[in-house]
């Protein structure tokens, strides 16, 4: 995700110098089919005075839901950036990663990018108001991209507290709002609509499930500040953008908040997030559940006896073969524990809210029957 970061020009807007009104007056000598006399300028025109322009100053509703929500939250998010040491400098050439924060507590606590932080145990927080502190790194996550940082709170400087919301009301169409430090400008406000959910992402051979998708300009430095509601609440943390150039391009990636809420306190408590699996990946069957799209072999998934698509292949004579994905061979997840399933995210938050080793009881769908499956959970190895 590190390679997210790019740089961008500025488009600056061109215009012509003003002439003075008197040089222009006097460079104004003839026109051609006229008499040969200056022109001149009536003057009861010229001493009217100009009719007092009022502003609009009636506000739509989008427009005092982008203020209300900025006034509110906008302290609350931070400036992250790395400390290089002399290796690193010499290695990088000086570059110094940097991104955004959301304060999630008043004693201190930062919620960020893993991939801001870029290995560095040495970070600077910068408050709204300019104040530069060191911050510690207390734990990160690689897999979901997500970090904690701590810092000591200023005398007499009480800090904006962002709320937490609940990413599994999001739907395509919601609309929300992103601020962060993009190009190192402080506290950018974007605002834009859910363009999708459920989304999954493979990074640095890693997989993020259950991605919100916006179409909320995001840039490089808005990595790790807040994708916010209407109410302005967190409901993901801006991760990555897809483009061609670095550039927005209208395809904005934010981690579920709901996520971030089962691996924040492990963060703090243990420094690093102890989480349960049974190795499978889905996506979302519209409202009729999850579909298996792929069982992970030798995980507890396999061993209860979950299947995925099948892979057919036809002879067609001749040394020809045609291979085709049987969809209708694999199951279809429509409870987790009696509870109805139907968003990816809901259905990892929940998984992610047990523990190694305890069990889940899914419902699933095979061959028009519903079926009840024990899968034990287990510890992702890359947790340990």
């Amino acid at each position: 995700m590190a390679a997210l970061s790019s740089l961008s020009g500025l488009l600056l807007a061109l215009s012509l110098p003003a002439v003075p009104a008197a040089q222009a007056l006097s460079n104004v000598t003839r026109v051609a089919g006229t008499t040969n006399k200056p022109i001149k300028l009536a003057q009861k025109d010229s001493a009217k005075p100009a009719a007092t322009i009022k502003p609009d100053t009636r506000l739509t509703e989008d427009e005092q839901v982008n203020i209300r929500v900025y006034k509110a939250t906008n302290k609350g998010v931070v400036n992250v950036s790395t400390v290089a040491s002399a290796e690193q400098t010499l290695i990088n050439g000086g570059r110094e990663s940097f991104g955004s924060g959301s304060i999630i507590s008043s004693d201190g606590y930062i919620l960020t990018n893993n991939h801001v932080l870029a290995g560095s145990a040495n970070v600077r927080i910068t408050l709204w108001d300019g104040t530069n502190l060191q911050g510690v790194v207390v734990g990160v996550d690689p897999q979901t991209d997500l970090a904690i940082v701590k810092i000591e709170p200023p005398k007499n400087n009480k800090l904006t507290v962002l709320p937490l919301g609940d990413s599994e009301q999001m739907e395509v169409g919601r609309k929300v709002l992103a601020i962060g430090n993009p190009f190192g400008f402080d506290r950018t406000l974007t605002d834009g609509i859910v363009s999708s959910v459920g989304r999954t992402i493979e990074e640095n051979n890693r997989v993020i499930k259950g991605i919100i998708q916006t179409d909320a300009a995001i840039n490089p430095g808005n990595s790790g500040g807040p994708l916010l509601d209407s109410a302005g609440k967190i409901i993901g943390i801006n991760t990555a953008i897809k483009t061609l150039n670095g550039q927005s391009a209208g395809i904005g990636l934010a981690i579920p908040i709901n996520i971030a809420k089962n691996i924040i306190p492990q963060l703090i408590a243990h420094h690093r997030v102890i989480r349960p699996e049974m190795g499978v990946d889905v996506a979302l069957l519209s409202d009729k559940g999850l579909r298996v799209l792929k069982v992970a072999k030798g995980s507890t998934a396999e061993a209860a006896g979950l299947t995925g698509p099948r892979l057919v292949q036809f002879n067609l004579g001749n040394g020809f073969v045609l291979n085709q994905t049987d969809w209708g061979a694999a199951d279809t997840i429509l409870e987790v524990d009696g509870t109805p399933v139907n968003t990816i995210d809901g259905f990892f938050s929940y998984i992610e809210s047990k523990k190694p080793n305890q069990t889940v009881t899914l419902t699933i769908l095979r061959a028009g029957k519903k079926v009840k499956i024990p899968v034990k959970l287990t510890v992702n190895t890359t947790s340990a």
